[in-house]
C-alpha cells in the first residue's frame, strides 16, 4: 500500500469547473443510474458494511459509456465531419461506439491485438470500424494519433480528457446520492479517468471521505508516477486485467489524483480472481478482472482496518472473455488463501500415498501429482484446501512433524502457472507400467477412500488427481504390473466398484509419459 503525497484542501477554481461539468453532463441520454448493491455475506465476513457500485449494469457493461458520451456531446459540428478515432483496450471502445451511433457520428476504434474477442465483437456490433494494431494500449494509441492526423479525424482520448473525466465523475454523483455516509471508496485505476473524476467530485462535497485507488500489481502506472513525481512509462504491463493495462497514467488525471486520492493499493491476479468469485456469489454477475480490482482491494484493506466502516467498491466492468474463466476458477482459491500448494517428499514404498492422506486429517486434497523416478524417495505436488490463511503454516508444521519434507509453493508463480501441469515425464525405470483412468463420486475424503479401496498390492508409478468441484473425481494412475500378475490385477480392479478405463495405448500417454 502506498500513500499519495501532497494532498491539498479542495476548492480551487479549476476543480470547481470539474464539479460544474459533472453536474451538467448529459450522460443519462444514454447511460443509466446503476445500483449500489449491499454485499451482505462479504460484509459479515469482513466486519464492515460493503457496497458494490454496479457499473456492469450500463448498456455496454462498463462505466466508460459515461465519459465517451459526454465527450462526443460536447464536440462541435466541425469536429464531427470526418468522424472520431480512439484507442482502447475494449470498454472505452464500446462506450464510444454506442455513443457515436446514437449521435450519428462515424467512429473508428484502434484496439490492441490482445483485446478479448467479446469486446471486439461488441464494438463492431455497435457500428464502429475496428482496427487491431499493436500488443498494448500504447501501441494502439500511437496508431490512433497517426490516423487522426492522416484522416482528419477527431481523437477521443479514453481517459486524459476533461470531458471524459467529467463524464466518469457522474458515478460519484450517484454514489453520494445513494449512500451519503460512505467512509471509504475504492476505485480501479488504468489511465486514471474514473478515479480522477470520482475523486474531484467526492472531495468537493465530502472532504472527509477516503478515496483509495486500486491498481493491478503488474500495471501500476499510478504508483510509478507518484514515486517519480509525474507520469512515467512502465517497461511492460500485465494483460490479465486488460481493462487497466496502461503503461502511462494521464497528465490531467494524475494532477487530480495526486491532490485528491488518499491511498493506492495494488492487488495481484490471485486476489483479483478471488474478488471475481465473491462478486459472482453475491450478485451472480461475472466481473471482468479490471472490474473486480476494487473489491480485491476491499478484501486486502479489511485485513488491517479497524472494522465497522462503510466501504464502497466500484465494479467498473463485466466484459469477461469466457475463456478466461478457466484461469479464474483455477486461481481464486489461492487468492482467497483457501488453498495451499506444497511439494512434499514421501517414502517410495507401497501405501505411502494413503498414509500421507491420513496425515492430512480429513482436509480436502484439490490436486495430487506424482511420477515414479525409481529412488527411495517420492516427490509429490499437492494442493490442499484450507479454512483460512493461518492454516497454511499450521499444516506445513503438521506434515514436518510427521517426518515429511515440505516446501510451500503457494506464492510461487512458476509453480502455480506452469509446474503443476508439467509434473511427470517419462518413466526412467524399466517397469511393466499400465495406465488407467478412474472416476468416483466426489465428497470430502473421497480420494483417501479411493486409495484405501485400491490397497497396497501394486506399486503406483504415476498419479494425477485434480478436484474441479464437479460431482465426480477423476484420477489418472499408473501401476507396475508384471505379466504373471495381470489376471489378479484385473480381478482386483473389477472388485473395486469404481468406473475405470485402461489408457496404456493412448497416444498422448505414449508420446509424453513413457519411453
Amino acid at each position: 500500500m502506498t500513500k499519495a503525497e501532497d494532498v491539498q484542501v479542495p476548492g480551487d477554481s479549476g476543480d470547481m469547473d470539474y464539479l460544474r461539468r459533472i453536474l451538467l453532463a448529459p450522460v443519462y441520454d444514454i447511460a443509466v443510474e446503476t445500483e449500489l448493491t449491499p454485499l451482505t455475506k462479504l460484509s459479515s465476513r469482513l466486519n464492515n458494511q460493503i457496497f458494490l457500485k454496479r457499473e456492469d449494469q450500463q448498456p455496454v457493461h462498463s462505466f466508460k459509456l459515461r465519459g465517451a458520451y459526454n465527450k462526443l456531446s460536447n464536440l462541435s459540428e466541425q469536429e464531427c465531419i470526418h468522424g472520431v478515432v480512439a484507442a482502447s483496450a475494449g470498454n472505452h471502445a464500446q462506450g464510444l461506439a454506442l455513443s457515436a451511433s446514437k449521435l450519428g457520428i462515424k467512429a473508428t476504434i484502434v484496439m490492441p491485438i490482445t483485446t478479448p474477442e467479446i469486446k471486439v465483437d461488441n464494438v463492431r456490433r455497435f457500428g464502429a470500424e475496428v482496427r487491431l494494431i499493436g500488443r498494448s494500449f500504447n501501441e494502439a494509441q500511437a496508431a490512433s494519433l497517426k490516423f487522426a492526423r492522416e484522416e482528419q479525424k477527431t481523437l477521443i482520448h479514453p481517459f486524459d480528457d476533461i470531458d471524459v473525466i467529467a463524464g466518469q465523475g457522474t458515478v460519484a454523483k450517484e454514489l453520494l446520492q445513494q449512500q451519503p455516509n460512505a467512509d471509504v471508496v475504492f476505485v480501479p485505476v488504468g489511465g486514471g479517468g474514473l478515479l480522477a473524476g470520482m475523486a474531484v467530485y467526492l472531495k468537493q462535497l465530502r472532504p472527509d471521505i477516503k478515496i483509495i485507488g486500486v491498481e493491478a500489481e503488474d500495471s501500476a502506472c499510478l504508483q510509478a508516477a507518484l514515486a517519480a513525481g509525474g507520469p512515467v512509462d512502465l517497461d511492460q504491463v500485465g494483460l490479465f486485467a486488460d481493462g487497466v493495462a496502461v503503461k502511462r497514467i494521464g497528465k490531467h488525471t494524475f494532477d487530480l489524483i495526486r491532490r485528491y486520492c488518499d491511498q493506492v493499493i495494488t492487488v495481484n491476479s490471485d486476489e483479483i480472481c478471488a474478488a471475481i468469485k465473491d462478486i459472482f456469489e453475491q450478485t451472480r454477475v461475472i466481473a471482468e478482472p479490471a472490474g473486480a480490482l476494487s473489491l480485491a482491494a476491499v478484501n486486502k484493506y479489511c485485513q488491517t482496518s479497524p472494522g465497522d466502516e462503510l466501504l464502497v467498491a466500484v465494479l467498473s466492468g463485466a466484459n469477461m472473455n469466457f475463456h478466461s474463466l478457466r484461469y479464474v476458477s483455477e486461481r481464486c482459491e489461492l487468492g482467497e488463501q483457501k488453498e495451499a500448494v506444497f511439494a512434499v517428499t514421501i517414502p517410495e514404498q507401497k501405501g505411502s500415498f494413503r498414509r500421507f492422506c491420513q496425515a492430512l486429517a480429513g482436509r480436502v486434497i484439490t490436486e495430487f501429482n506424482y511420477r515414479y523416478v525409481g529412488s527411495d524417495k517420492a516427490h509429490i505436488f499437492v494442493g490442499i484446501r484450507l479454512s483460512g490463511a493461518q492454516e497454511r503454516q499450521q499444516l506445513a508444521d503438521i506434515l514436518e512433524q510427521a517426518q515429511y519434507k515440505v516446501r510451500d509453493f503457494s506464492d510461487n508463480e512458476l509453480a502455480k502457472l506452469h509446474i503443476r501441469y508439467m509434473i511427470g515425464g517419462q518413466n526412467p525405470m524399466p517397469v511393466n507400467e499400465r495406465i488407467f483412468r478412474f472416476q468416483f463420486p466426489e465428497y470430502p475424503g473421497a480420494l483417501e477412500q479411493f486409495l484405501d479401496t485400491l490397497g497396497e498390492l501394486w506399486n503406483i508409478t504415476l498419479f494425477h488427481y485434480r478436484n474441479h468441484g464437479a460431482a465426480f473425481g477423476q484420477v489418472l494412475a499408473g501401476f507396475e504390473v508384471k505379466a504373471e500378475e495381470e489376471q489378479d490385477f484385473f480381478e482386483h480392479l473389477k472388485a473395486l466398484g469404481y468406473s475405470w478405463q485402461e489408457e496404456t495405448n493412448n497416444p498422448a500417454y505414449q508420446a509424453f509419459l513413457t519411453r
